[in-house]
């Protein structure tokens, strides 16, 4: 593989986002809890949680843009309760503060050190993780997210749109992330090259056809990797 530039994912490659998703929610219940009791008692986290899902399932078009059905969730919760006026952007905000409170895997930072350093490195994500929150911009040339693309993966125009960014063709970039379906499956289609991060070691699922190009446990692999190309 001739690698000229890379894309990776964000959510469960550099960090486990769970923990910081149920965060989110917790801290979300409990200003509704402190400042409007009534939206509190009658959406719960868990229903909360199926009023999204409900969104998320209803507005197709807003399948690229996780922020817009979050806004839209919150209107209806308290359009539910006869409140008018709701706080969108400060709930917003809170959830955005805990969304992005992220821990990072131990090998995420020293090889983001190291990978940017080696190629043009772009982020791809169809969430809404926030870069300079985190503050991991400086890491990358480019962040390239599905809600400001209209598009997320594993539709090509995603990985279509890194391409034409990093000024490298499909086939020149690998791409690496945690998801068989949306990484692999996705860039594999879109003409990229894949590298699956699978940290639980688990087998290639079969049914999505061919394996990834590099199947790693880790980023540490990956810069491993690199380097061998390097010295090749």
């Amino acid at each position: 593989m001739r690698i000229l530039a890379l894309t990776i994912d964000l959510d469960d490659t550099l960090w486990p986002v769970m923990p910081a998703l149920e965060k989110a929610d917790r801290d979300l219940d409990n200003y509704l809890r402190q400042h409007y009791p009534l939206v509190a008692k009658t959406w719960p986290i868990a229903a909360m949680r199926e009023l999204r899902a409900s969104v998320a399932a209803e507005r197709l078009d807003l399948a690229h843009d996780f922020t817009a059905q979050r806004y839209i969730t919150m209107q209806r919760a308290f359009d539910a309760c006869g409140i008018a006026e709701a706080p969108l952007d400060a709930l917003w905000e809170i959830y955005a503060s805990a969304r992005n409170s992220v821990e990072l895997y131990p090998d995420a930072l020293p090889a983001l050190d190291r990978l940017r350093t080696m190629r043009p490195v772009a982020s791809l994500t169809n969430g809404n993780a926030d870069l300079e929150r985190i503050g991991l911009h400086r890491h990358f040339a480019y962040h390239i997210a599905a809600r400001d693309i209209g598009a997320a993966k594993p539709d090509a125009r995603i990985f279509h749109a890194a391409s034409t960014l990093l000024n490298v063709a499909p086939e020149n970039i690998l791409h690496i992330g945690d998801d068989p379906e949306l990484d692999v499956v996705g860039a594999r289609e879109a003409g990229l090259r894949t590298a699956w991060i699978n940290r639980p070691g688990h087998p290639w699922p079969g049914a999505l056809g061919a394996a990834p190009d590099l199947d790693l446990r880790d980023l540490a692999s990956l810069v491993q990797w690199l380097e061998l190309q390097a010295a090749d």
